[in-house]
């Protein structure tokens, strides 16, 4: 006799000022991954809209607001843009290493140089050493850290100069938090090159998506996802590619010249939300 099917229990944060667009407020549902069945449930939720931090899935659940959308990179058909085939290409002497989800203290202080200069004044700039361990290493899933480094010389390893903590999925990797060197002068686009890694892993492993988490329209920061098709969003009616003109429009408008940045004051990243407490 089968053992009986346990169903995961549901829960609701407080409302809270949203990251990603002024004057609004976000909410999200969320429930606990458990040892025995943690893969299987943290991929079924992440293919209806879920993300993982540490032992949590998450999605939003907004009252007022569904500007948050979430994408994924359809692997094995991506074609590279020039941009993203010279960005490949200045960056192909970059050492690159799956590594075990072990925090190391090299790794946290490039995080730190990271959130300083892109997300000043934001919530995890707080974060402990402990803090950021527990991000790492608090998996019930199978996940690792892929490291990016400059080349070394001789036996010594290069510079860390990029990671990214990424979760493995039956059908994809999703990217769960990724961070790198933000004043680097001569590898600009460092964020979107642990991407394409990304893809190109995922594509050599047989794996059809890799999962970027939320594109918001309407938030600037969030329009580099765009950069990367074919991309399928998730609608009410299941995942669906975005039209190539509608996403050849949103290229242009990420890539236009801003006359301003956006402000990096937001309390979370997508990846690393805000704490959860359970209550009834």
């Amino acid at each position: 006799m089968s053992a009986p099917i346990r169903f995961p229990r549901f829960f609701v944060t407080a409302p809270a000022p949203c990251p990603y667009l002024p004057g609004k407020s976000e909410r999200k549902v969320f429930t606990e991954l458990r040892e025995e069945n943690a893969d299987e449930l943290n991929e079924a939720l992440g293919r209806i809209g879920f993300r993982r931090s540490q032992t949590v899935a998450y999605r939003p659940s907004c009252l007022d607001c569904q500007a948050c959308v979430s994408v994924r990179v359809v692997a094995n058909e991506f074609q590279p843009s020039s941009t993203q085939k010279r960005l490949e290409k200045r960056n192909r002497d970059v050492v690159i290493t799956e590594c075990r989800p072990w925090a190391t203290a090299e790794q946290f202080e490039l995080l730190q140089r990271y959130l300083d200069v892109r997300h000043p004044g934001g919530g995890m700039t707080a974060m402990e050493e402990s803090d950021f361990a527990d991000m790492v290493e608090h998996s019930p899933v199978s996940s690792y850290v892929i490291e990016y480094r400059e080349p070394g010389i001789g036996s010594e390893p290069g510079r860390l100069i990029g990671a990214c903590l990424t979760d493995f999925q039956g059908d994809g990797l999703s990217m769960i938090y990724s961070f790198y060197d933000p004043d680097h002068e001569d590898r600009a686009g460092l964020g979107n090159f642990i991407i394409l890694d990304h893809i190109r892993r995922a594509a050599e492993r047989g794996l059809p998506y890799v999962y970027l988490g939320y594109w918001v329209d309407g938030s600037d920061r969030m329009q580099y996802k765009v950069r990367f098709r074919p991309l399928e969003r998730l609608t009410r009616s299941g995942w669906e590619r975005m039209p190539e003109d509608e996403q050849s429009r949103l290229i242009s408008a990420a890539t236009a010249p801003k006359q301003h940045r956006e402000p990096s004051d937001c309390p979370s990243k997508d990846g690393k939300p805000a704490d959860y407490r359970i209550s009834e």
